[in-house]
């Protein structure tokens, strides 16, 4: 009988202990709990920070009550204050509602008190801020009035500066601006339009506050109009600050119109989750060309959605356009320079050959064409180009067809083109090229049309071979020299070639 009783016993033991271990399954997490701790505390300290705001503002005005009546703001401040401590009274609201959650102590209710929770914090953290600028704005106002001659001296170093910007020759460039490209007229006239008005505000500002700058220089409180000399006191500042910034960019936008630029993918590498794109930037001005290349870390949704563009002009700004304008569908590089058959433009002329018409690019753009095609330039005939025009004008990349197989594109990483000038590429020595003869691999040049007699020959050297201006191609002519433009009968203006970085 006695064992039986402590059998029963024991039985009732672990039943009571199992049914207060799975009891504690259903109370409310700690870590909820212990945010709600922590947001009380939290409250508590911002109730008394807003209070000891407003205290300190109220001593401040009424300190200085000539002071505060001459600033517009000021008469703000109960109103601000007044906000912050209603946004306040919100929060306080949620913690009374968080504490019933507490008390109930349900796992069921832990969702509903994180979003309490976040917007209680939300709120006590608004109500803070907005009290302490208030505070702070008050203090600066006192603090500014204690140093008068510095805040005068502070208006003269910001009235030279607004004055030193050169409007003059700025206005000149953008009338000319406005000549040569009609389109950017209003756009660039409107933006003088804009720092012209700062520079006569300023002015205006700077005679109005004569007499209060007077009185401050002296340090005269008592006949300083604190309202005036404080005003003309920040709008002076602002014009110091922004009138250079928007007048070097208003200049810059006048240059942007009369460069051409585009950006080449000629190379990409991918390695250790790493990827990397190597681009050269050609850009053109009075047939004056630079050019600059460097690699760059990009993403690998980037990499891949550019991946098929090697050789190609990834971005393309045009003259009479702005940087931000520029256009960012892939195309072959060069074709957006030239005109429409039977036209001539800046940069070449339609030259008729063999019963076909070629664009050939007058000699100042030289440079520019040997670094767009990679310094093997083959004469574009006129069906190649109007097929580019077709779908440009649908806003869709153009990759060409080879004249040879007639399916194969010729422009982009699978084109033929692209394949053989950039044969000695990053990408082709890592196996890019895999499907195409000009991939880097043993025997890849024995068997093509572009290898060297010695390299058909099985005892020979047969180490890699980067394909460029040696290269030669049947089907499509050289391209002769460019010849002279005949408008332009000066000589052609000095070239410089951009440092390579990597």
């Amino acid at each position: 009988m006695q064992k039986t009783g402590l059998k029963v016993t024991a039985a009732v033991v672990l039943g009571l202990m199992g049914l207060v271990w799975f009891a504690g399954f259903d109370d409310l997490p700690g870590e909820v709990r212990a945010q709600i701790a922590a947001e009380r505390k939290a409250l508590t300290a911002a109730q008394k920070d807003v209070a000891a705001d407003r205290a300190d503002v109220a001593r401040d005005v009424a300190g200085d009550s000539v002071l505060f009546t001459a600033i517009p703001s000021a008469a703000l401040y109960n109103d601000r204050l007044a906000r912050s401590e209603a946004v306040l009274g919100s929060a306080a609201r949620d913690m009374e509602q968080l504490a019933r959650i507490e008390k109930a102590n349900r796992r069921t209710d832990a969702e509903q008190a994180r979003q309490i929770l976040a917007h209680e914090q939300q709120n006590r953290t608004a109500a803070v801020n907005d009290a302490e600028a208030v505070r702070k704005e008050a203090a600066q106002w006192i603090e500014r009035k204690k140093h008068l001659p510095d805040e005068v001296r502070a208006m003269e170093r910001d009235y030279q500066a607004v004055h030193a910007v050169d409007l003059g020759t700025l206005t000149a460039a953008v009338q000319k601006a406005g000549n040569d490209w009609p389109d950017k007229k209003a756009d660039l006239g409107n933006r003088l339009a804009v720092l012209q008005s700062t520079v006569a505000d300023v002015d205006q500002q700077w005679q109005k506050s004569a007499a209060a700058r007077q009185a401050a220089g002296a340090n005269d409180s008592s006949k300083v109009e604190y309202a005036t000399l404080f005003g003309a006191a920040d709008t002076l500042a602002s014009a110091s600050a922004e009138l250079p910034r928007r007048a070097e960019e208003l200049k810059g936008l006048t240059g942007q119109l009369y460069t051409s630029w585009d950006r080449l993918l000629v190379d990409m590498r991918s390695r250790g989750g790493r990827y990397e794109q190597e681009l050269r930037t050609v850009s053109t001005r009075d047939g004056s060309t630079r050019s600059d290349e460097k690699w760059v870390e990009v993403s690998k949704p980037v990499y891949q959605a550019m991946e098929r563009n090697l050789g190609m002009a990834v971005e393309h700004k045009g003259t009479g356009k702005y940087d931000s304008e520029a256009e960012r569908v892939a195309q072959p590089p060069g074709f957006a320079y030239m005109a429409p058959p039977g036209q001539s433009n800046q940069y070449g002329h339609w030259e008729h050959s063999g019963g076909r018409d070629f664009w050939v690019f007058y000699g100042q753009y030289a440079l520019m064409r040997d670094l767009l095609f990679n310094r093997d330039y083959r004469p574009l005939d006129r069906w190649e180009y109007e097929d580019y025009r077709t779908y440009r004008q649908r806003n869709q990349t153009y990759y060409g067809r080879d004249s040879q197989s007639g399916s194969q594109p010729k422009y982009g990483t699978a084109g033929t083109a692209t394949q053989e000038h950039y044969a000695g590429s990053t990408f082709s020595k890592s196996g890019g090229f895999k499907d195409s003869k000009y991939a880097t691999k043993a025997g890849g040049y024995r068997d093509s049309q572009y290898s060297t007699p010695a390299m058909r020959n099985p005892g020979a050297d047969h180490s890699g071979r980067t394909f460029g201006s040696g290269s030669s191609r049947p089907s499509t002519p050289r391209a002769s020299p460019a010849p002279s433009r005949p408008s332009m009968p000066r000589s052609s203006p000095g070239r410089t070639f951009g440092s390579r970085r990597r």
